[in-house]
């Protein structure tokens, strides 16, 4: 049997919200890329992610239900967490589009990227948090939409919902990072978002091109695959 954990990532204050992530620690337990799709697919999780660790350096291998992914949010963070939780030196993740520096402040945990790595997500902009709360899950179209509005411009905070519509089962993804990361660079900003049913995210621009994005997670659990 291979254990796999599980956290929730980007959870509210109030421990509601925040994304499921499924975390398979010793990767080499799921080997190949076929392997770990169908893996994904089974467990039906928004995204889940396969540790490979080499030589001291930390790969991120993350999957969707229906696609490889070269560069995600919730998951790099939720797995920095994760292995800092179990005593592993986490201060960089490398993924397909990049290395990601990871650290820790308080009760979030951080990753810093670019925008630019973010592929095949599109944001929209809609009048009011009542109009993105009233959209279908998800809307008609295709393509990785995140919708998003205003709750308080001066002060930087938004509301958004995001819909992957790939066609596989996920029709709703309660918070991702990366989209937060992608809107972040459009508006030229830092932002506190909260998306879906009650998840807290926070993005910074930073120096160079580069974006923090920061959010809490907790253990749901884990069972055996």
């Amino acid at each position: 049997m291979t254990d796999m954990e599980m956290v929730q990532v980007f959870i509210g204050r109030d421990g509601t919200g925040g994304s499921p992530l499924g975390v398979f620690r010793d990767g080499t337990a799921v080997p190949g890329t076929a392997e770990r799709q169908e893996t994904a697919r089974r467990l039906g999780f928004s995204e889940t992610v396969f540790v490979d660790t080499v030589a001291g350096e930390v790969t991120v291998d993350i999957y969707t239900p229906s696609v490889r992914l070269p560069f995600a949010g919730y998951p790099l963070i939720g797995t920095a967490w994760l292995l800092r939780a179990h005593g592993t030196p986490a201060g960089v993740l490398r993924t397909v589009a990049g290395d990601v520096r990871t650290w820790t402040d308080g009760e979030f945990t951080w990753i810093r990227g670019r925008a630019g790595w973010v592929s095949g997500k599109r944001t929209q902009q809609y009048p009011s948090a009542a109009a993105v709360d009233a959209l279908p899950a998800p809307p008609e179209g295709d393509g990785w939409l995140y919708a998003w509005s205003w709750a308080d411009e001066d002060a930087g905070t938004v509301r958004a919902r995001g819909f992957p519509r790939r066609g596989d089962a996920i029709t709703e993804d309660e918070a991702t990072g990366a989209a937060a990361m992608l809107l972040a660079g459009e508006l030229g900003r830092d932002l506190r978002i909260r998306q879906g049913r009650g998840s807290d995210i926070v993005a910074r621009v930073s120096d160079e091109g580069w974006i923090e994005i920061g959010g809490r997670v907790a253990v749901a659990g884990g069972r055996p695959l």
